[in-house]
């Protein structure tokens, strides 16, 4: 076996490197000169970008109930998307006059699949056009719901006409979108224009005009017409008839009247037209309390965002000169300075970690060792660039971060090689000798120990779902630097140690006859002489330690650390969108008083363009507002959230104020959600308010409400049906009277450009002023040619109250009773307090619940895992049994793993911080490092046991020989976690590292000997023997 092991020294890989220099640094020059391209050519981002894989469909159908449009139209959808195998989920919201379906596609499938599928969800929809209802207008598809506009700007406008705006908002709009790497551009928040014709009903009587003489005039006369063409000598010459009217003044002098008849009428004799902003705005965009409108930039999904936000920039300074007086750009969240500041914040804690790392090694192994080290991690990270540049791999906070993460695996290897060739010096031999001896004994199971590291991420990297795509960079880099190290520790580390490395004076001496090294020998002698004691103690710690977990906070995703909150606002169903708006100028001036407050954008009646990816748009409702609220700091976010949410509610007792702070990853859902489906809204209605009652209760949740609101009032006027009969009146002609009467009735569109004012026919003002007025109104009956009085045919006008909201989930009715966390709880905290009462509740025949929220999104994530991860699981099985090709050395390995839960508990448990997905990867990270640690002792113990040292020395000196390198290990990979302890996404992450390897250091040092010892039923020799032990031969 020794001589198998020289044969193997003469062949190794670290010798043909110190035999081959130019090699050697051609590879170094190539990790410098690469790293350094690729950190200039390596995209940019904030989070990794994924794919929302949602689609929203409209189906406008003018003037039917929320029943009807569920039953005529939704439903025939639904039916058509159901078949469609590649759809996870079908969700609609029927509301007066329009349905919303919601479509959201299987996580099995990725971003290059999704195009297909939406043409094929368009395809589908446009089969079942023919049987929608007759009133039903073509549905609308928006697929590019989940673009994001990541460069969102608010202009204010005050003293500027919707005219001149709608120009400037144009202007801005083509400048942008030529911009190099600028996808689209979209503008919101533009005040609306139309023209009314009121015209009193008695004057139409009295004339006997037919309304739709009227209509046909001004419809008819703004079309744009037909050429015709004639041929002058060689020419084709067009002849055009142009428009009738291009403004007020034009369709003021619209003449009225039968034909050849000298009592003709112009529109202005007998109606006041003007032109004015909307009655019922769709949005209201305020800047700081001035009017404005947004607009928002995204850029092509292969383009360096930092670079793309620096061309946009530089065309909105030559677009700002031809701004007019009065007018600013103001930023609301401009993605590619966020990028960049993170991206630059996150390489300075990569470069700190790296000079921590490196300041430890030196003063542990002395400078030469450390540089030896800290060269080789620093070429591994700048070669792990190189590679992400090459791979299209983006530089964000997960990959980043990721880098950080494997900062203690990454430097685990070059210390084992320079330890080894340390140690093989002072005794005497040659820099290559040793360096050739410790990577032929080591090389092979720290190239297992790194797969398996690797292997350690892979449930969580190719999970399938949304998560799987939010952190499969994180998976990617770890692969990619793991053996980057791996192959620059055998090759660069042996050359640079024997540039470097210098012998100590005192060859004699014992390697390991420090103080450290003696202590350490005579805890291990107690410690296998007491090894069922020793092992009962760490089980029982152990078993504690995972009852304990039970106390840690539970979280999905942590906040994030960007300055920004919103504010959420919510008026009873049915509010009047001005009600709404002026309830938010109120909550604004509130908002902006307070001292840490920057800026607030106001949003009235629908959310903003999705500037980020996890900020989730309301779609549009007049009772709803939204405060986009900039701090100085994202720390005092949680302290003036709260407060707000505490003073805000006194302050609007009849509406729904919450705040809600950003998180990082997938969008969640509320943090306590319970859906009940069944056919009978009322029932629905009874199961969610007796949840409700419960979440109040409990009073851990606030803000508790259902998605299905309040049911609006409804006006039916009641037609005597043999009464319109008689007077030869139509159903239709009382509906346009009654439009006529009250919103107005359209009849044509002024075309201005690019823009189209829509006109209106309806009563001047002072008669719009309630419904007995409208009751008293002249129908026009085409039977009678006459008008007749609408109190003829409408026996009475009566009020009810009906649904304005019925949300449906896979074709059941669903309401869903939600409400966010206390802030000094988590989410997890919050539903575990309401869950055994809710669960309780009795459903009648027909009914079913289920949980949403961030529950049911934490656990399809950590399903997804689940399926996952065995099969990581099993591959690391595979490899470490291959590895030593024996059952009873994994067995340890093994065995171990489960233990490192104790310092991850005691870590989260003394800091406070909660149990959030990052903190799973820095569980995951540390169960790689420990198995790494143990492979490599479990192996150093095999190899003394096989060049024939006694089997109980070589338990003991094969410990004392790797005490070094996993204390140094360890040490260095906390340190190298402080730099990410102020960020908040990755603070428990660093946390769990932290105490997990702490422990895990003493682990790997105590129980992995003790193991063995027992598995091999290795005994102490008798007392004659028992004297100091000398070292075998080295690692």
């Amino acid at each position: 076996m020794a001589s198998e092991t020289v044969d193997a020294a003469r062949m190794s890989i670290a010798r043909g490197a110190i035999r081959r220099p130019v090699a050697v640094w051609l590879a170094i020059l190539f990790c410098l000169l690469g790293g350094l391209w690729g950190l200039a050519n390596v995209g940019r981002l904030e989070d990794p970008s994924f794919t929302l894989k949602t689609a929203l469909v409209f189906v406008p159908y003018p003037g039917a109930t929320a029943e009807e449009v569920e039953e005529e139209v939704a439903d025939v959808i639904e039916t058509a998307l159901q078949q469609m195998r590649q759809l996870d989920r079908v969700q609609s919201k029927s509301m007066p006059g329009m349905a919303q379906i919601t479509v959201e596609i299987d996580m099995r499938y990725g971003p290059d699949e999704i195009p297909q599928i939406w043409d094929e969800m368009r395809r589908r929809i446009g089969d079942v056009r023919g049987e929608l209802p007759a009133g039903a207008r073509a549905p609308i598809v928006n697929d590019d719901f989940g673009d994001v506009y990541g460069l969102f700007y608010a202009v204010t406008t005050q003293g500027l006409t919707p005219t001149e705006q709608r120009d400037l908002a144009s202007l801005l709009r083509r400048g942008l979108v030529t911009v190099d790497g600028v996808a689209k551009v979209e503008v919101q928040g533009l005040i609306e224009e139309e023209i009314t014709i009121a015209i009193d009903p008695a004057r139409l009587a009295g004339l006997g005009l037919p309304p739709d003489q009227l209509i046909g005039v001004i419809a008819s006369e703004n079309q744009v017409f037909a050429n015709g063409e004639v041929t002058a000598d060689t020419a084709r010459i067009a002849l055009s008839v142009p428009q009738g009217y291009a403004t007020v003044e034009g369709i003021e002098t619209l003449r009225l009247g039968a034909a050849g008849e000298v009592g003709q009428a112009t529109v202005f004799d007998i109606a006041a037209v003007s032109r004015h902003e909307v009655e019922q705005p769709s949005q209201i965009i305020r800047q700081n309390g001035v009017r404005a409108f947004t607009i928002g930039i995204s850029a092509l999904t292969d383009r360096n965002v930092v670079a793309v936000g620096q061309a946009v920039e530089a065309r909105l300074a030559e677009l700002g000169e031809q701004l007019p007086e009065g007018t600013e750009l103001v930023p609301i969240y401009e993605q590619t300075k966020v990028v960049d500041e993170a991206v630059s914040s996150f390489l300075v804690g990569l470069l700190q970690s790296v000079v921590i790392v490196v300041g430890a090694l030196m003063l542990t192994m002395g400078w030469r060792a450390g540089l030896v080290v800290g060269a080789t991690l620093g070429l591994t990270v700048l070669a792990t660039v190189f590679f992400m540049a090459v791979l299209g791999i983006e530089m964000e906070r997960i990959s980043l971060g990721a880098l950080i993460i494997a900062m203690g695996m990454l430097v685990d290897n070059a210390i084992v090689i320079a330890e080894g060739m340390v140690i093989g010096m002072a005794r005497g031999q040659t820099p290559e000798d040793a360096a050739a001896e410790t990577e032929s004994a080591t090389s092979i199971p720290l190239l297992g120990a790194t797969v398996i590291g690797i292997m350690a991420f892979s449930g969580i990297g190719l999970s399938p779902d949304a998560t799987g795509e939010f952190l499969f960079s994180l998976f990617a880099v770890i692969g990619i630097s793991l053996l980057l190290s791996w192959v620059l520790a055998v090759t660069v580390t042996p050359y640079l140690g024997k540039l470097l490395l210098k012998a100590p004076r005192d060859m004699s001496a014992d390697p390991y006859r420090g103080l450290m090294y003696r202590a350490y020998r005579g805890i291990l002698h107690g410690s296998l002489r007491a090894r069922w004691l020793v092992m009962l103690v760490i089980v029982g710690i152990t078993v504690a330690s995972i009852m304990a977990f039970g106390q840690v906070k539970q979280a999905f995703f942590p906040a994030s650390n960007t300055p920004l909150f919103y504010v959420q606002f919510q008026m009873p169903q049915g509010t009047d969108i001005h009600t709404t708006d002026r309830a938010m100028q109120r909550l604004e001036q509130i908002v902006m008083a307070e001292p840490d407050v920057v800026a607030v954008t106001t949003l009235v009646g629908r959310g903003a363009s999705r500037f980020m990816l996890t900020y989730n748009p309301e779609q549009a409702d007049p009772s709803y507002g939204q405060l986009i609220v900039r701090t100085r700091d994202a720390l005092v976010i949680p302290e003036l959230a709260a407060r707000l949410n505490r003073e805000l509610a006194m302050e609007f007792p009849h509406a729904l104020v919450r705040t809600e702070e950003l998180v990082f990853g997938p969008p969640a859902g509320a943090a306590v959600a319970v859906r009940f489906s069944g056919p009978d809204p009322l029932i629905l209605r009874q199961l969610a308010d007796e949840a409700l009652k419960i979440y109040e209760a409990a009073g851990t949740i606030i803000e508790p409400r259902t998605d299905w609101r309040q049911r609006e009032l409804r006006v039916v006027p009641i037609v005597d049906e043999s009464r319109m009969r008689l007077t030869g009146a139509t159903r239709q002609a009382i509906a346009d009277t009654v439009q006529f009467g009250t919103s107005g009735l359209r009849v044509a569109a002024l075309r201005e450009g690019d823009a189209e004012v829509p006109i209106y026919l309806r009563l001047p003002e002072p008669q719009r002023d309630g419904i007995d007025r409208v009751q008293d109104l002249p129908v026009w009956s085409p039977g009678a040619g006459a008008y007749v009085p609408m109190s003829n045919m409408v026996t009475r006008m009566e009020v009810e109250l009906a649904e304005a909201l019925i949300h449906r989930r896979d074709r059941e009715r669903t309401i869903t009773a939600q409400g966010g966390k206390r802030p000094d709880l988590t989410a997890d905290q919050a539903f575990r307090s309401v869950r055994a009462q809710i669960e309780a509740m009795e459903l009648p025949p027909g009914y079913r619940m289920e949980w949403g929220g961030e529950f049911e999104s934490s656990q399809q994530a950590q399903e997804s895992l689940g399926k996952q991860l065995p099969l990581g699981f099993l591959v690391m099985l595979t490899i470490s049994i291959l590895m030593f090709n024996k059952v009873r050395q994994p067995l340890i390995l093994w065995l171990v793993v489960p233990m490192s839960v104790t310092g991850m508990v005691l870590g989260l448990l003394a800091s406070g911080m909660p149990f959030t997905f990052t903190a799973l990867l820095g569980f995951l990270s540390l169960s790689g490092m420990l198995m790494k640690n143990a492979i490599v002792l479990v192996e150093e113990i095999d190899l003394r046991r096989a060049s024939g040292a006694a089997d109980y020395d070589a338990v003991v000196d094969g410990s004392v020989s790797r005490l070094r390198p996993v204390v140094l290990a360890a040490g260095t990979s906390i340190f190298g976690m402080l730099p990410l302890l102020p960020d908040a996404f990755f603070a428990s992450m660093a946390v769990t590292i932290m105490g997990g390897l702490a422990f895990a250091s003493v682990l790997t040092l105590l129980a992995v000997p003790v193991l063995y010892a027992i598995l091999f039923r290795i005994r102490r020799p008798n007392a004659a023997s028992a004297r100091e032990i000398p070292s075998g031969a080295t690692t």
